[in-house]
């Protein structure tokens, strides 16, 4: 019998070529901590922390334990141990290149292409194709997509990500259509050339380091590594597993780490004692018999696809049906990096419901080899083993899963939906096999198995019994979906509601695979009575590479070559962030005696606090302090957030109570999470605007604007309609978290404040008040900011306070770095709105009137929620002229989380209203929703309905483009065509006018101030109010400078933004950043080339140095504030009407989308958009901006959903359970196309803003999807008079795509059961 040793080994591998040494690794360490803490690799984000953004992704190179050969794979730093890398070289964003030296190709193409806005995703996307290249230098873009599907970027909308990565792919041409290559279209400037790019060289790789090989070759040894709450124990043979796990049989073993991670890091769960198997050869090998093959268990799901994709072309096609199976969904579970990570073994003996790949293993017949110590075992995966009857012994070790061939005639079929098609958890997933007697369809044996129906996979036994001995018909089918729904029961308040979808997508599935089998039968059997066009069912969507098309105009002749305006400049800090190099906020070195501080937030959502215990918290190592309200030197209250300490009463679940430090995050979480509150509930808990009207429970002040008369238009109307539209919120899942590092300066109470902040003068003023002091001891500094989409306006006010009161209370730096989870919760997100209608109208669909009410749920404080009302009722007239018009907005007061300002205000949500309503105008009238459109559209001259007159021209040409450019009407004609002949696929197509405004009402926010300072050497530094969160003001900025000084923008620097050089800014945000700041810069830089005038008219043909080495000598000054007062924008709302905006965007956007009617799954096909920017002083940056709001947009009305308890607490939390759009989603085909010859007079070289604009023309995916509805509603004989809420995910199509199989679900009656969650748009 082994010893077990108490003493710690060395752990040792190696980082971008350095050797790694830890003599005290803590098994609860992960390597993302690691990288950025102890080696001070910040390149490497934390994003979410549970493996579903790909921030973090970094690639792990080691040996295979049998074949010996060297394989490199992406990984997910935040879930891997430091413990389990013995042996093991990481390669980061760092080791592959940088800008000083060289940069490595991914990094420069992604830049280069534009691919990087706010950059924090970056060093992700890059660290995923360098493995990809690593292991395929000239991958398909098949692959290359594949490589990308567990990356989430928010700001970019992928299409330039993808265009820099497809350099590398050998078929790249496949994304040149062949009518984007008329010589009109090859005349446009690209926002890029390839030819431009540097060449893969993979000698600039390294190499596995040889020590690691002789390791690895070396005589092996257990590990063993001591922690503070944890051992971690890795043995090298299969021997010391089995006497480690009698030893320590509740020990989980540990390959992946992707399930047993998450469970620790957010459930708080911890097993004193973990095993990881990595190194022991027997759980790896792969042998193939005649019966089938046999996979180790430790072989992560991409070798699985590997190992199956190379067997299925040696054995005959019958035999590979379940190898298929499987495949199919190997291709969409999680994310290449998850894939790459997790075990087959850990995914099967996991029993998650939401594994994939049990259901069909378990249909498939497969077989678990189990060992434990003297004693092997086979154990059939089926229903006992999900059950529990036959489990695995605590002893055990799974050795290996058995995949039997498949069988002449027998058919094997694997289902997935989900709320994304890659990287998402399954909404359901099933296996389903029939086994017929030889050449006839009479079944023989059958399984059917579902996973997301129970606490793990479920098997359909009774009804796969019962469908023994009878014939493969219609009858049969009729029969077997009636038992699948007395069967396969889910309660009304089953976790993850969607109940009757869930139900839904049970007999959906065996629908399809009957029409497979039949599909595959009918080769033999000739009796068939289904329909040629049921076919469609199971037709899968084409899924094409992405073809993208970018025209812009190109500047004047006349323009010098060296002026920058106007071309597609990189973003400055592009290569930077590709490399890791640039700085955001927490990746800034520690501070001497730093703290680090943890938030105890409320568990209950309208509650007196009775007691607040700490013992236990400060008790904890390394813990310094518990921060509260009495530690607050001044105000305990934020404007519009209620209290910064909430210790009386709380009204939010998330409401922060008080704050730990301690010495590392880890301690102050474990801390955090020790603090004991006692409550006692208050009535009532308010949650929806529906329970906020019952109660009266409103924040003022209300809006309203009267326009004309519309109970007067009513009576002439000749239709009236009535109804009412839902909105559901938005996160904005800005990639980089709040961040804070506040620093005091030991004197007269200053503090350095670096912070993630839209609003770098609020938090300083926030912070002086909370702490009693004048706020010029308060310097804010912002570098950039890794997203804010509106996030950080009001927000990190919250986080700085707190850590400068942890600050001033200690005398020591506090770093603040919340958890993505702790964000979402504690900051909110877009309002979520209602709107109730009356529109009266013509036959031809003109309105003549329109009565609308808003209301949106704010939250339990007021925060940004009049100004987003304002925003909301300035705006919801989008492109139409209402010639009667009465709209009001409220805000509901509610015991959630305050909602804030989120990109597009309330516009989204009130331009959804307007056009739900438009097509309601449609049906009634019998026309097509783009004739409605048209109709009401604004036309010449216009005033919008609060008397603000503008040129509507270019929104006119906006639509024309739009409409030719994607060729809508004869699309239209051959979708009309492909509904007809396609019961179960529909498409859809919709196009969508867009009329925006940027800035604010209150012409106080508009003003802007710079300080240019031009040094002696000629160089130049530019300070000014604005913050670079992506947009790319800093860049726009320095091509100003250029032009304007007349030097190259290599001569150009912007340091950061910050309170000590340009006091009193204005929250960045409103698409204005460039248009004020723009024009402040430019001040500037009038006054100082006015002052090096007369030196430059002496000396013409000198040079920039010179003329400025003169002026110093001359005594000139050589720094100059810039000013700008801003846009005079007023709005009388007792009149109803005001000068809202200083001018307007205009656009349109067409999208087509194909659904499935049996699952609510649809394919984005095609989006073109036409956006007039003005003279975009820069089109990769603004077309960037167009790209990333639209799919945003598209998030908002499609796959993002927030989902919250009835006690109000937020079930989405983090990526994996919050679906924002991914690669997979962008459309099949996606033009922008710049309007030419715009001229814009209010602004900077006759630019526009561009920020919010395009977020809105999301809703022409929404609009598609709704038209393909109609289709199918239609077909189906139902009424197309119904609304369609949003966001329209697949339970919302599906469940409107209603058809007999649908109305064989059982309903739960309202009010007989408490449902899991609460709809708060409601």
């Amino acid at each position: 019998m082994m010893a077990f040793q108490q003493a710690s080994d060395y752990l040792i591998f190696y980082v971008n070529g350095r050797k790694v040494v830890e003599k005290n690794p803590d098994p609860e360490d992960m390597l993302l901590p690691y990288l950025r803490r102890n080696l001070h690799l910040t390149g490497t984000k934390y994003g979410c922390g549970g493996g579903g953004c790909g921030a973090c992704t970094v690639m792990i190179s080691t040996v295979h334990p049998v074949s010996k050969k060297i394989i490199h794979y992406p990984a997910l730093a935040c879930l891997l141990p430091i413990c389990s890398l013995y042996g093991n070289a990481v390669t980061t964003t760092e080791g592959i290149g940088n800008s000083t030296t060289k940069l490595h190709p991914v990094q420069e193409r992604i830049a280069k292409a534009h691919g990087s806005q706010c950059g924090f995703c970056t060093p992700g996307m890059v660290m995923s194709i360098y493995t990809l290249l690593r292991n395929h230098p000239e991958p398909t873009m098949e692959q290359i997509l594949s490589a990308l599907s567990g990356n989430l970027c928010r700001c970019t909308g992928y299409r330039p990500i993808l265009d820099g990565c497809k350099t590398f792919s050998k078929d790249c041409c496949l994304n040149e259509k062949k009518e984007h290559r008329l010589e009109e279209v090859k005349s446009f400037p690209k926002l890029f050339y390839e030819k431009d790019f540097l060449p893969l060289d993979p000698t600039q790789d390294l190499i596995f380091p040889p020590e690691l090989m002789m390791m690895f070759n070396s005589q092996k040894k257990m590990n063993v590594f001591l922690g503070e709450r944890i051992t971690w124990y890795s043995p090298s043979t299969l021997d010391e597993i089995l006497e480690l796990k009698t030893k320590y049989p509740s020990a989980p073993l540990v390959v992946g780490n992707t399930a047993l991670g998450p469970q620790m890091k957010f459930q708080g769960v911890i097993h004193p004692v973990l095993i990881s198997p990595v190194r022991v050869m027997d759980l790896y090998n792969v042998s193939l018999n005649d019966m089938g093959i046999s996979i180790g268990a430790a072989c992560s799901l991409s070798q699985v696809k590997e190992i199956l994709c190379e067997n299925i072309s040696a054995i005959q096609e019958d035999k590979a049906k379940i190898f298929h199976a499987l495949l199919q969904h190997l291709g969409t579970l999680a994310g290449e990096q998850i894939r790459s990570m997790a075990s087959i073994g850990g995914h099967i003996i996991s029993k998650r419901t939401i594994s994939d790949l049990n259901p069909i293993l378990a249909a498939g017949g497969a077989i678990l080899n189990f060992a434990s110590k003297g004693e092997t075992r086979q154990v059939e995966l089926n229903e006992l083993f999900f059950t529990g009857s036959s489990p695995q012994k605590s002893e055990e070790v799974l050795l290996s899963v058995f995949i039997p061939y498949s069988k002449k005639d027998e058919f094997v079929s694997a289902f997935r939906q989900a709320q994304r098609d890659e990287n998402a958890n399954a909404i359901v997933n099933a296996g389903m096999k029939v086994h017929f007697e030889e050449d006839t369809d009479i079944v023989k044996e059958m399984a059917i198995y579902y996973g997301c129906m129970g606490p793990s996979t479920v098997y359909a036994k009774n009804t796969s019994q019962a469908l023994i001995g009878r014939h493969w018909d219609e009858e049969m089918l009729n029969e077997a979906c009636k038992l699948i729904l007395e069967e396969i029961t889910l309660s009304p308040s089953a976790p993850g509601g969607k109940v009757q979808y869930r139900r839904a997508l049970t007999i959906s599935f065996f629908f399809k695979f009957y029409l497979q089998v039949l599909q595959c039968l009918k080769k033999t059997i000739k009796s068939s009575s289904v329909a040629s066009d049921y076919i469609s069912a199971i037709k899968d969507f084409e899924i094409n590479t992405p073809k993208t098309l970018q025209i812009f105009q190109e500047t004047e002749q006349e323009q010098p070559i060296d002026d920058p305006v106007g071309h597609p400049i990189v973003h400055t800090s592009g290569i930077k962030q590709a490399t890791g190099e640039a700085i955001y906020v927490d990746d800034m070195p520690t501070v001497d005696q730093e703290l680090f501080i943890a938030f105890v937030t409320s568990k209950r959502a309208h509650a007196k606090i009775l007691s607040i215990d700490a013992s236990e918290a400060l008790a904890l190592p390394g813990v310094c302090d518990i921060i509260r309200a009495e530690d607050i030197p001044g105000k305990n209250e934020l404007d519009g957030l209620n209290h910064l300490f909430s210790e009386d009463k709380v009204e939010c679940v998330g409401q922060i109570i008080c704050a730990v430090v301690a010495d590392t995050p880890k301690h102050a979480k474990q801390a955090a999470a020790k603090v004991k509150i006692d409550y006692q509930n208050l009535e009532p808990v308010i949650l929806t605007m529906e329970d906020a009207i019952k109660n009266n429970s409103f924040f003022e002040p209300e809006k309203k604007i009267i326009h004309g008369n519309a109970e007067e238009a009513f009576k002439s109307a000749d239709h009236i309609l009535e109804g009412e539209v839902h909105i559901g919120g938005q996160e904005q899942f800005y990639m980089e978290t709040n961040t804070v590092l506040v620093v005091p300066k030991g004197e007269e109470n200053e503090l350095d404040i670096y912070v993630s902040t839209q609003d770098p003068t609020g938090v300083q003023l926030a912070v002086a008040a909370c702490l009693n002091v004048p706020s010029n001891r308060v310097m804010c500094h912002v570098k950039r900011v890794g997203g804010a989409f509106g996030g950080k306006i009001t927000k990190p006010s919250i986080f700085a306070c707190a850590s400068a009161v942890a600050a001033h209370k200690t005398k020591r730096p506090v770093r603040c770095v919340l958890e993505r989870g702790e964000d979402m919760l504690i900051t909110a997100g877009r309002h979520p709105f209602f709107g109730k209608y009356k529109v009266g109208f013509m036959n031809d669909g003109r309105i003549v009137g329109l009565d609308v009410s808003f209301y949106t749920n704010a939250g339990c404080s007021t925060d940004e929620s009049i100004l987003v009302l304002v925003v909301a009722l300035i705006k919801m007239d989008n492109a139409y002229h209402f010639p009667n018009l009465t709209c009001t907005a409220t805000a509901c007061k509610t015991n959630l989380p305050s909602n804030t300002a989120f990109r597009g205000f309330g516009f989204p949500q009130t331009g959804l209203v307007t056009e739900t309503i438009m097509d309601a105008v449609a049906v009634k009238c019998g026309l097509q929703p783009h004739q409605v459109r048209e109709k009401n559209m604004y036309t010449g001259i216009g005033k919008t309905h609060y008397n603000q007159e503008f040129d509507s021209t270019n929104l006119m040409r906006c639509w024309n483009e739009c409409m030719q450019k994607s060729s809508y009407q004869s699309r239209r004609d051959a979708i009309q065509e492909f509904n007809k002949e396609n019961y179960w696929k529909k498409k859809g197509i919709a196009i969508i006018p867009l009329k925006f405004t940027v800035g604010f009402v209150e012409k106080t926010y508009h003003q802007a101030a710079a300080l240019v300072h031009i040094y002696r050497d000629g160089y130049v530094l530019v300070s000014h109010s604005g913050v670079e969160m992506g947009q790319g003001l800093y860049t726009k900025i320095v091509q100003v400078v250029s032009r304007e000084l007349k030097i190259p923008m290599s001569y150009i620097y912007i340091c950061e933004t910050s309170t000590v050089t340009v006091p009193n800014s204005i929250a960045s945000g409103g698409s204005i950043g460039t248009d004020i700041t723009g024009i402040a810069v430019k001040n500037a830089c009038d006054i100082l080339q006015q002052r090096l005038e007369p030196i430059i008219s002496r000396n013409p043909n000198g040079k920039w140095e010179e003329w400025v080495s003169e002026a110093f000598e001359q005594r000139i000054s050589l720094s100059s504030t810039g000013y700008y007062r801003g846009y005079d924008t007023y709005m009388d709302w007792e009149k109803g009407e005001g000068h809202a905006g200083p001018y307007y965007i205009f656009g349109a956007a067409c999208s087509e989308i194909e659904l499935d009617c049996l699952t609510g799954k649809y394919n984005n096909l095609r989006t073109d958009i036409v956006m007039d920017l003005g003279q975009s002083i820069n089109p990769g940056i603004d077309i960037g901006q167009v790209e990333g709001a639209f799919t945003q947009g598209f998030g908002l009305y499609t796959t993002e959903e927030l989902q919250y308890s009835p006690f109000g607490s937020l079930y989405t939390l983090g990526p994996d359970k919050y679906i924002m759009p991914a690669v997979c989603d962008i459309p099949r085909e996606f033009n922008v196309y710049l309007l030419a010859s715009s001229n814009n007079p209010y602004t900077i070289y006759s630019s526009k803003g561009v920020g919010e604009t395009a977020l809105f023309l999301g809703c022409s995916v929404f609009f598609a999807i709704k038209d393909a509805i109609d289709s199918a509603r239609a077909e189906r004989g139902l009424s197309k008079d119904f609304t369609l809420n949003s966001p329209a995910g697949p339970e919302r199509i599906r469940m409107a795509c209603s058809d007999y199989l649908t109305n064989m679900i059982p309903k739960d009656e309202a009010g007989t059961y408490n449902p899991w969650c609460v709809d708060v748009s409601k």
